[in-house]
């Protein structure tokens, strides 16, 4: 009896942190706003939105309820999730030197990667470091601020193809998965193959890693891998047919807005449930997914090429002259690739108490060709995420809460 009554309250644990969502809100606030959304509602197929808006409310306790509203969700239809699996990537490298420490390594370890098969590339220096060494804490700001896909690839390289899949699995990333490194072509056998590193503290050597194979090719049940009518191939020629992205990365909305809010409500959690990760890591993660690329020192970026908004889709729409209003901080991965902008962020206001979890996705490429980079990124992407994150923090502004939130846990040194 106390067996079947343990069952039934997991089994009602469970439900209740995965409640579906409400389907017609956000319509409802689109409609509302025809000069901002009016393009898209008319072409629901055409720009492949997709978008999971989260509110939080507090209870006198200061612990958080959530209630889900989606648009167009859908887990099965396929879009290229681009530079948006680099969080995951930063989580599970954490949780690896978490398992290794009594080897003495550290996320500040001297991590030199070295070169196993066939197209690898050797990584012994990084110049944008302090030391000129890489590191895995230094990869890990360099895919926060700026999405460096290098850094994601040395991590990918780290943590291995099979355990970063079987983490997605274990934490109930199901309509996801991890396959490729990024902007290298990396795809078929290559793909399996990780290189050997090696990591040192001051110079001794205190963990290595040989090379690692993994032949399995996690299927999932996805829709639209192929797309469009030709693509440029890698010799710019064009292919009259559709591009197939079978094979690729994926990672679903719901799934990226998962691995987001037990990321940044840890203690909603049960301990067993929660990332393998200590208090400096969640502050390391924090730090830099919420800091400006103009607030970095090391590394640092020049303003021209990497400014306040660039990582910032929702709300600020990577505009080059925004306002950066400083009471608001945004925790996000952000993507973007194929005519595809996706952002996955918390959103953060000190000074009006509002908080929110909103995760989305639009696509433009008027042309159907793919690789010829001829996207509507400016005229229809940017403005898109940006009148997105604005009208739900307009709704946020407006919205009555039985408790205001206490959010000062979430504010960070930058300098």
């Amino acid at each position: 009896m106390k067996k079947n009554l343990l069952i039934l309250f997991c089994l009602t644990t469970v439900c209740s942190m995965a409640q579906k969502p409400d389907t017609s809100y956000l319509r409802t606030l689109f409609e509302s706003k025809p000069a901002l959304f009016s393009g898209i509602l008319n072409h629901p197929g055409k720009n492949e939105v997709q978008v999971l808006y989260t509110r939080i409310d507090r209870d006198a306790r200061n612990r958080p309820k959530f209630t889900s509203f989606s648009y167009n969700l859908d887990p099965e239809h396929y879009f290229y999730p681009a530079s948006t699996v680099k969080l995951a990537a930063c989580i599970f490298a954490l949780e690896k030197v978490n398992a290794l420490k009594k080897t003495g390594l550290t996320a500040k370890s001297t991590m030199l990667t070295d070169s196993s098969f066939a197209g690898q590339t050797a990584v012994l220096k990084d110049e944008t470091a302090g030391s000129g060494l890489p590191s895995v804490e230094h990869y890990i700001k360099k895919i926060l601020l700026t999405s460096d896909n290098d850094a994601f690839n040395r991590l990918y390289e780290f943590i291995g193809r099979a355990e970063i899949n079987e983490k997605l699995k274990h934490y109930g990333l199901l309509h996801s998965r991890i396959l490729n490194r990024l902007a290298i072509g990396d795809t078929g056998e290559p793909s399996k193959h990780t290189n050997a590193i090696r990591f040192l503290n001051d110079g001794k050597l205190v963990y290595t890693q040989p090379p690692q194979y993994d032949p399995k090719e996690y299927p999932l049940k996805l829709s639209h891998t192929l797309m469009g009518r030709g693509y440029l191939d890698s010799a710019d020629r064009l292919v009259n047919k559709p591009f197939s992205l079978a094979g690729k990365n994926a990672f679903s909305i719901a799934d990226q807005q998962s691995l987001m809010k037990r990321l940044m409500f840890p203690s909603h959690y049960p301990a067993k449930e929660r990332f393998r990760l200590s208090e400096e890591d969640y502050k390391l993660i924090y730090t830099y997914m919420s800091k400006l690329p103009t607030e970095s020192d090391l590394p640092a970026y020049n303003p021209t090429e990497f400014w306040p908004a660039y990582a910032k889709m929702i709300y600020y729409g990577r505009d080059k002259n925004a306002v950066i209003e400083p009471h608001i901080r945004i925790f996000n991965k952000y993507g973007d690739s194929y005519g595809y902008i996706i952002d996955n962020a918390y959103f953060v206001d000190f000074k009006n108490q509002v908080e929110f979890l909103l995760t989305a996705v639009v696509q433009s490429n008027e042309d159907g060709i793919y690789n010829d980079n001829k996207y509507e990124y400016e005229t229809v992407c940017y403005p898109f995420m940006k009148n997105l994150g604005r009208s739900i923090y307009e709704e946020e502004l407006t919205r009555k809460k039985a408790q205001p939130a206490n959010l000062e846990q979430l504010r960070f040194s930058y300098q």
